[in-house]
């Protein structure tokens, strides 16, 4: 694995380079899309991507963790945390990507 992480910047070139609008409506293009999946978690929508993949939002209860080095139990509180579920399409290209290499 390479490792390399892809950057709001990498995004906005990707656009610039493919659809071919100005670098700085393909910046604002990137940041609306972005924005508007923002969004639409953070009011508890779930953002579905055809052939990638959903964003999700769960809630999560109150409960007790324990801290690993003392042991000494900690109330963990509520929460709402994202998750993101790959469609098969994506799950799909991941794998076959493994058997090119």
């Amino acid at each position: 694995m390479s490792g390399k992480t892809v950057t709001r910047a990498d995004l906005c070139e990707a656009v610039y380079q493919k659809v071919g609008l100005s670098r700085t409506e393909s910046a604002d293009l990137v940041e609306q899309v972005l924005s508007e999946i923002s969004d639409c978690l953070v009011s508890g929508e779930a953002v579905k991507l055809s052939s990638f993949g959903s964003f999700l939002v769960r809630s999560k209860g109150e409960r007790i963790g324990r801290n690993p080095k003392t042991g000494e139990e900690v109330p963990i509180s509520p929460r709402r945390v994202m998750v993101f579920r790959p469609s098969n399409v994506l799950k799909q290209k991941i794998n076959e990507s493994l058997v090119g290499d």
